[in-house]
C-alpha cells in the first residue's frame, strides 16, 4: 500500500528505499544478536542467488503494484509458493507427487484469469512483470529454504539480502533517480518499515519449517491488499480476477491440507 501511496517513482528507486531500511533493520538486529556468523563454502552460491532472485522479485513486484489492482499485484506475488515448489524440484531435487502437480497447475490456470493474457489487455505486460516477480520471490525462497538446512542465521540472510540489493540498484537509481517530496519519502520509508517485519517473519519460518506447512498462511496478504486497495485506492477486481484469486487461493490451501495429511 504504501509503495503504491508513493507515487509514479521508478521501481528500482522504490526497491532501493524499500531495501535500505530493511539493512539497518538487519544490521540492528545482527548487532543486538551477538552471534558469530559462519557461512559454509558450499552456502555462499545459494546466499548469492537468494539475494539475485529476491530483488528481481522485489523491483517486478513494485513495478506492478504502481500500474495493477493493488489486490492483483498481490496475487501475482502470491504465485511464488508454487514457484518455490517448482524450485524444489529442480534445485533441491524434491520429489513433487501427480496430485501436487495438478494443484499447482490449478494455480497457474487461476494465474491465467488474472492476467487476461490477450494483446488488447493494457495491463498484459505489468501483469506478466507481476508474475516475473513471484517467479523471482519463489526462487528466492527456495534459497532460503537451502540456507536453513546449511545453518545459516535468517538475520543474515536478511542483512545479506539487502545489502545486495541496494549495491545492486545503486547504478540505476543514480542514473534514474528523481526527486521525492518529503510525504513520498516517508511512504517509501514505511514501506521498508513494513517490508522488513514480514520479510524477518517469514525467512524465519522458511528456516524452521518446510514450505509446505507455511505457504498457506502467506495468503492472507491477498485480503490485506484487497481490503487496503478497496478503501484507500477505490480498488476494484473484475470477475475473471475474483476467479482467478479463488482457484490460486485454494491451490494453496488444498496444498496446505494435501502436505499435512502426507506429514501425518
Amino acid at each position: 500500500m504504501f509503495v503504491r501511496l508513493s507515487g509514479d517513482l521508478p521501481a528500482i528507486q522504490k526497491s532501493f528505499f524499500r531495501n535500505i531500511v530493511a539493512l539497518v533493520f538487519s544490521v540492528a538486529v545482527l548487532l543486538k544478536e551477538h552471534k558469530k556468523i559462519t557461512v559454509p563454502k558450499s552456502a555462499v552460491k545459494y546466499l548469492f542467488l537468494r539475494a539475485f532472485f529476491g530483488t528481481v522479485g522485489i523491483v517486478c513486484n513494485f513495478y506492478a503494484i504502481g500500474k495493477l489492482v493493488l489486490a492483483d499485484a498481490s496475487i501475482l506475488n502470491k504465485m511464488s509458493p508454487f514457484f518455490a515448489i517448482l524450485g524444489s524440484l529442480l534445485i533441491l531435487k524434491e520429489k513433487i507427487s501427480p496430485k501436487k502437480a495438478i494443484i499447482v497447475l490449478a494455480a497457474f490456470i487461476g494465474c491465467l484469469f488474472v492476467i487476461k493474457p490477450t494483446f488488447r489487455n493494457a495491463e498484459l505486460i505489468p501483469s506478466l512483470i507481476g508474475l516475473l516477480g513471484g517467479f523471482g520471490a519463489g526462487i528466492a525462497y527456495t534459497m532460503v529454504r537451502k540456507l536453513g538446512q546449511e545453518k545459516v542465521e535468517g538475520s543474515f540472510i536478511v542483512f545479506f539480502f539487502s545489502a545486495f540489493s541496494c549495491i545492486l540498484c545503486l547504478p540505476f537509481l543514480i542514473f534514474e533517480y528523481e526527486r521525492m517530496s518529503g510525504l513520498q519519502l516517508i511512504y517509501l520509508i514505511l514501506a521498508g518499515t513494513f517490508a522488513c517485519i514480514g520479510q524477518l517473519g517469514i525467512t524465519k519460518a522458511y528456516i524452521c519449517a518446510p514450505a509446505r506447512e507455511i505457504s498457506v498462511y502467506d495468503y492472507t496478504q491477498v485480503i490485506f491488499a484487497a481490503v487496503l486497495g478497496f478503501f484507500v485506492f477505490g480498488d476494484i477486481p473484475d470477475w475473471l480476477s475474483v476467479l482467478g484469486y479463488i482457484l490460486i487461493i485454494g491451490a494453496g490451501v488444498a496444498m496446505f491440507f494435501y502436505n499435512k495429511k502426507r506429514a501425518d
